[in-house]
């Protein structure tokens, strides 16, 4: 995994789907890539895709998932080995990114276009398909609970909307528990804020 997204504060990821379509001596290669964010996501991706070509002879893969790098998984799918899901993984890996998946699709069309090729083409579609999908640059969140009275809810929420922090989870009754994603880079400057408030309860998950 690049090591430029360890030590940042910031990682790249997909926001939105996308597909592009290559095509080599008969052979059809159609890539999807998708945001996920996590290992369920990817099977359902997946078992859609399957439902939508069940004509196709290959359903090749490669995802990663995480900050720390370190889950990911290939699939050949049938195809020779190395052929597909590490040159999908490395088109993946070369944008930096991560929370990825890529599928690509193969309709055989009756030439076979050796190893050589077939890496070329696993590649050659994934690169394509990065190109029409933005990668984009999201802040790395780290999660806290804050604790507060209900009649401190509005100052809370302005401070949690301010500093562009992500809401995961909210019990509202009357003392009040949100579960928050602080920006990696704004966190001392939030917990300044909210540690400032009287009776306001802020704890690291």
């Amino acid at each position: 995994m690049p090591e430029a997204i360890k030590g940042s504060e910031y990682y790249n990821t997909i926001e939105a789907p996308g597909s592009a379509e290559f095509k080599d001596r008969g052979s059809k290669f159609i890539a999807y890539a998708y945001p996920i964010g996590d290992v369920n996501d990817f099977k359902e991706k997946l078992a859609a895709l399957k439902k939508e070509h069940p004509k196709a002879v290959h359903h090749c893969f490669a995802y990663r998932l995480g900050l720390d790098g370190n889950t990911f998984r290939v699939s050949d799918d049938g195809e020779p080995s190395g052929t597909a899901g590490r040159p999908i993984l490395g088109q993946i890996d070369s944008k930096q990114a991560t929370n990825i998946l890529i599928v690509v699709v193969r309709y055989f069309g009756g030439t076979l276009l050796g190893v050589p090729g077939l890496i070329n083409a696993y590649k050659m579609v994934s690169s394509m398909v990065l190109q029409v999908t933005a990668v984009v640059p999201k802040p790395i969140l780290i999660s806290y609970r804050v604790q507060f009275d209900y009649t401190q809810m509005n100052e809370v929420m302005k401070l949690v909307k301010q500093f562009e922090c992500m809401v995961l989870k909210q019990e509202t009754q009357l003392f009040c528990s949100v579960e928050i994603g602080v920006p990696k880079n704004r966190q001392e400057e939030l917990l300044y804020k909210l540690r400032d408030l009287r009776g306001v309860e802020v704890g690291k998950i």
